[in-house]
């Protein structure tokens, strides 16, 4: 059996296992009088996420099905059956650690000419994204994969959010990924991202005679002991880069990249004139 068939089993076999997670949920929830939005209350989540999880798009991770064990008396049925999930590696190994220092890190600053950066992605966006993937994934694990990139979302939701800055190039923006109802409800999300206190969005114009980030798209982080490191991703692979020489190059090319692109003000802007396209 190939790797890729291995793969999708697997796959197939968790999005099963996540559904039946999220009915058993759903049972317990009804059982104690509760809405999805009046459970999601209780834990400051959104009433979407527990509907993802109750729909098996969203793993249910340990620490909130111990909680909802707590809260729903359910005598730690949730907690096992989190517990005995397979186990599927839809995320690649090579990103696993990038993925663990984004969680904690203190500060962020990605630059993006690709894509909206994955951090900012809407729902439909992210789904349009991993269905332009070649070779093609299934759905089982496009949706697996849209509830990942979602999850990424949280750090802004932490106690003390990192700081985070964001230049993309409007290339990116220009694209109209899963049709014009994304496209649009992307570019809304980003407004709304350009007004967030401690999220500084900024994008690069084309046009421009001179240009900092030919080299492609690279990430910035700062963890909590002040370690500066940075990533980078190419087609196959990714590299995380702890050597401070390299860091500070790309530190420099991030500046240059900030000086180059327009401010805040004629980002929101731009981003008036797009929705106003749409």
């Amino acid at each position: 059996m190939s790797t890729t068939t291995t793969r999708r089993s697997r796959a197939r076999r968790n999005a099963s296992a996540m559904k039946m997670v999220g009915a058993l949920l759903a049972v317990f929830r009804e059982a104690a009088g509760y809405t999805q939005r009046s459970l999601g209350a209780v834990f400051c989540v959104s009433e979407q996420t527990i509907a993802s999880i109750e729909q098996g798009r969203r793993p249910l991770k340990s620490d909130l099905a111990e909680q909802l064990d707590e809260l729903l008396d359910t005598k730690g049925a949730l907690s096992a059956a989190v517990r005995n999930m397979p186990e599927v590696d839809l995320v690649p190994m090579w990103a696993e650690e990038y993925l663990d220092r984004e969680r904690e890190a203190i500060a962020i600053s990605v630059y993006d000419s690709l894509a909206v950066p994955g951090q900012l992605q809407t729902e439909g966006y992210a789904r349009a994204v991993f269905r332009s993937r070649v070779p093609v994934y299934d759905e089982d694990e496009i949706e697996q994969l849209v509830a990942a990139r979602m999850e990424r979302q949280e750090l802004f939701q932490r106690k003390v959010p990192p700081t985070t800055c964001f230049v993309i190039w409007e290339a990116a923006l220009r694209d109209h990924l899963g049709g014009m109802e994304v496209y649009a409800g992307q570019v809304r999300k980003l407004r709304e991202y350009a007004e967030t206190p401690g999220i500084t969005l900024q994008v690069l114009p084309l046009g421009r005679t001179t240009h900092a980030g030919l080299d492609g798209p690279f990430v910035l982080l700062e963890t909590p002991e002040h370690q500066r490191i940075a990533y980078t991703e190419t087609q196959r692979g990714s590299q995380l880069i702890a050597d401070q020489d390299e860091v500070a190059i790309l530190t420099q090319k991030y500046a240059m990249l900030r000086t180059q692109a327009l401010n805040t003000e004629e980002t929101r802007a731009l981003l008036d004139r797009l929705l106003g396209e749409t």
